[in-house]
C-alpha cells in the first residue's frame, strides 16, 4: 500500500489533508493525475498538518467573529421611513435588501440579504423583529421598526 495526502475531498476516500493508504496504482493512475492527491513525504504529511491546525484555528476565529457579530445585531435596532397611508399600509413593501443596506448603514455590517429570514416583505408600518443567519448557523433578532415618511 502507498499513502497519500489528498489535496480535495474525495468520495469513500477521505477529506482533503488526510494521509490514506491507497493502492500504487489507484495513486499513480488516478489520483495524481487528477490532481486529487500527491505521494506522502515527510514534507507533504507536515504540510498537510500544518494546515490542518491553520484551518482549525480560521474556524475558531470565525466562530468568535461570528458571535461579537450576533451580540452588536441583537443591541441594533433599526428605524425604516417608508412611504405610508393613513391606515399604515405602505406604498410597495420594505424587503431584505432595504433592512440590509439599513444595517450597512447603522453598524458598518455588510450583510447578505439572503441570510435576511422574512417570510414575506413588511407590508406596514410598525415594529417587527427580523431574524439575520450569521455564520456558523447562529441567528441574531434585528428590531426593526418602520416608520410612515414625512
Amino acid at each position: 500500500m502507498a499513502q497519500a495526502v489528498l489535496l480535495s475531498d474525495v468520495e469513500n476516500l477521505g477529506q482533503r489533508g488526510e494521509a490514506v493508504d491507497v493502492s500504487p496504482g489507484y495513486l499513480r493512475n488516478y489520483l495524481v493525475p487528477r490532481k486529487l492527491a500527491q505521494p506522502a513525504t515527510r514534507a507533504s504529511l507536515e504540510e498537510a498538518q500544518r494546515r490542518r491546525k491553520q484551518a482549525e484555528e480560521d474556524e475558531r476565529h470565525a466562530v468568535e467573529r461570528a458571535g461579537e457579530t450576533v451580540a452588536l445585531l441583537s443591541k441594533t435596532v433599526l428605524t425604516i421611513n417608508h412611504r405610508a397611508g393613513e391606515d399604515g399600509k405602505l406604498f410597495g413593501s420594505v424587503t431584505s435588501k432595504e433592512i440590509a443596506e439599513a444595517i450597512q448603514a447603522a453598524r458598518g455590517l455588510k450583510v447578505d440579504r439572503k441570510k435576511i429570514q422574512l417570510d414575506d416583505a413588511i407590508r406596514e408600518t410598525g415594529t417587527f423583529m427580523v431574524e439575520i443567519e450569521v455564520a456558523g448557523g447562529r441567528t441574531a433578532s434585528v428590531k426593526t421598526i418602520v416608520a410612515p415618511q414625512d
